[in-house]
C-alpha cells in the first residue's frame, strides 16, 4: 500500500491520499501505517483517537491546544463530507494568519495532517458527517483555545455563511485578541 503526500501552502500541513483497493464487495485501505508514515517524515506518536458526528451546517473550530500539551491531528471524514481548515497561529511565521482548506469525504478518502501551532476547524457539507482524527497529544482542557471561525483578518472562504456553532465557538476570540497572549511562536 502506498501513500501520496501533498504539501499545502502552509509548511507542515499536508494532504495524505492512501491507496484504496475497491471491487464489487466494497473497499479496503490503510489509514495509518507507522513505518510508512515514518519513512515519509510524518508523525507516528499518536496517543489518542477522536470521533465526532455532526449535522449539516455544523461548524467546529478553530480549535487548538497550546504548547503545554501540543497536538498534531490526522483528520479524515469516514461518513459524509466536510470542508476542513488549518490556520497558522505561530506568531512570527511567514504564513501567520493564513489558511488552507480541503474537502474530506467518505468518497475521496483524503486525510489532512494539521501540526501543532495551527488552528483547526471544519464545517459539515452533507446531511451529517463523521470525522475521525488521531492526535499526538492527549486532550487537556486547560491548554485549549479557539479563534473565531469568521475572523476577517484570516478571511476563510467557508462554503456556508450561517453555520451552527457551539457556545464556545460563538465566544471564540479574534486574531487581534489572540495576539495579546499567543499560544504559539514560530521556531523557524
Amino acid at each position: 500500500m502506498s501513500l501520496t503526500v501533498t504539501q499545502t501552502a502552509l509548511d507542515g500541513v499536508v494532504i495524505i491520499k492512501p491507496s484504496v483497493f475497491a471491487d464489487e464487495r466494497g473497499f479496503f485501505l490503510e489509514t495509518y501505517h507507522q513505518t510508512k508514515f515514518a519513512e515519509l517524515g510524518l508523525p507516528t506518536d499518536f496517543v489518542q483517537d477522536n470521533h465526532s458526528r455532526s449535522k449539516q451546517g455544523v461548524l467546529r473550530g478553530l480549535h487548538y491546544q497550546d504548547e503545554r500539551q501540543p497536538m498534531d491531528k490526522l483528520v479524515r471524514c469516514s461518513v459524509g463530507k466536510i470542508f476542513d481548515v488549518a490556520v497558522d497561529l505561530r506568531v512570527g511565521s511567514p504564513t501567520f494568519g493564513k489558511w488552507v482548506g480541503v474537502e474530506l469525504s467518505a468518497d475521496n478518502f483524503l486525510q489532512f495532517l494539521i501540526p501543532s501551532g495551527f488552528g483547526h476547524g471544519f464545517v459539515v457539507l452533507s446531511e451529517f458527517a463523521e470525522v475521525q482524527y488521531r492526535c499526538t497529544g492527549l486532550y487537556a482542557p486547560e491548554t485549549e483555545g479557539a479563534v473565531r471561525w469568521n475572523d476577517p483578518q484570516i478571511g476563510i472562504e467557508w462554503p456556508i455563511s450561517e453555520p451552527t456553532l457551539s457556545g464556545r465557538d460563538q465566544a471564540a476570540m479574534g486574531l487581534e485578541a489572540y495576539l495579546e497572549n499567543p499560544a504559539f511562536r514560530y521556531r523557524g
